[in-house]
């Protein structure tokens, strides 16, 4: 995908990402929306987007991020940031699917390439890392690089997980040539967390379960629980990467009840097992370490649901350990 080319005659355009967006989803359409701004100014550019958690509000400019479809908005481009299917756009589908031409440019292993043009690498680290791929470095602002920097920050767990590539560590070096400040990005958008987000936390590591021979680590929130701690769903954020670390543990399993019997699943694996399978399999997607989907159910039906297809995979790769 050349960006140029992508658009050539376009006067108005959209971007828009996943509902209950996070750092990647933020800082990957955040860093498209400022270079366009200031590279591409002949255009009107709007960006589509949940609320942005307060988090990410360090980016500059997030106060533009339009948050309610308009009553008529006709583009002649929509591109889609971070978004593996377009049920996963909200109501700001309706957009994509009005626009004269669509685009994608996302790293989910599940995508399938839905839009007319398509930018897909599930091999990469992050959606903000295949954004840098599509812009010229030298007209790359530091505001713009900010936000890239905390995208692909936030989806390699602060440079640690594998789809962490020396691709991923250039990329990142060449953004903080920018002169922004990482360490702050990590710290204010990451680590940093608010008195509920801890309360919330310690209740979810309290309340956990041990699953399929401890193999498993499990988690609820409920609606009650939201309300009790006066939570909102980006006060989430991180629980169920908190869930992974768990010594012995292949899989975190975390539900936060989004409506009455309704369950938000994300899943985190280790590498044993696939996660973005069982995700699939139930309607959602994501990555092979990471994924999620929604479910209906009472907690005990969805974690009976979900667990059995992490079972399968634990006793699949037990058998080839054995047959080794």
């Amino acid at each position: 995908m050349v960006l140029a080319d992508l658009l050539k005659g376009k006067r108005r355009i959209a971007l828009g990402g996943h509902v209950r967006p996070d750092g990647d989803c933020v800082g990957s359409a955040m860093g498209l929306y400022l270079y366009l701004k200031k590279q591409y100014p002949d255009i009107e550019t709007d960006l589509y987007l949940e609320e942005v958690p307060q988090a990410f509000q360090m980016i500059h400019r997030t106060e533009e991020v339009k948050t309610e479809l308009p009553e008529a908005a006709q583009y002649d481009l929509f591109i889609c940031l971070d978004c593996g299917d377009i049920k996963r756009l909200g109501c700001f589908s309706t957009l994509f699917e009005q626009a004269g031409e669509t685009a994608c440019i996302d790293h989910h292993i599940s995508n399938e390439a839905f839009a007319d043009y398509n930018y897909i690498v599930p091999d990469a680290s992050s959606t903000s890392e295949l954004v840098f791929t599509l812009l010229e470095d030298e007209k790359i602002s530091r505001e713009c690089a900010e936000a890239l920097y905390m995208g692909i920050a936030h989806d390699t767990g602060v440079f640690q997980y594998s789809c962490t590539s020396p691709k991923t560590m250039e990329i990142a070096a060449k953004l903080l040539r920018k002169g922004i400040d990482g360490n702050e990005i990590i710290d204010k958008t990451y680590y940093e967390k608010t008195y509920v987000q801890n309360q919330i936390l310690g209740k979810a590591l309290l309340e956990s379960m041990l699953i399929l021979d401890k193999r498993c680590i499990v988690s609820v929130v409920t609606m009650k629980d939201m309300e009790f701690f006066q939570a909102v769903p980006s006060d989430l954020e991180g629980i169920v990467s908190q869930l992974r670390q768990t010594k012995g543990c292949e899989v975190a399993l975390f539900l936060h009840e989004i409506s009455f019997h309704t369950f938000k699943v994300s899943l985190r694996s280790k590498g044993m097992v696939d996660v973005s399978k069982i995700a699939q399999y139930f309607g959602g997607g994501g990555h092979v370490r990471a994924a999620g989907c929604t479910l209906k159910g009472t907690s005990h039906d969805v974690i009976n649901n979900v667990s059995s297809q992490i079972l399968l995979q634990l006793n699949q790769e037990k058998v080839q350990d054995n047959e080794e």
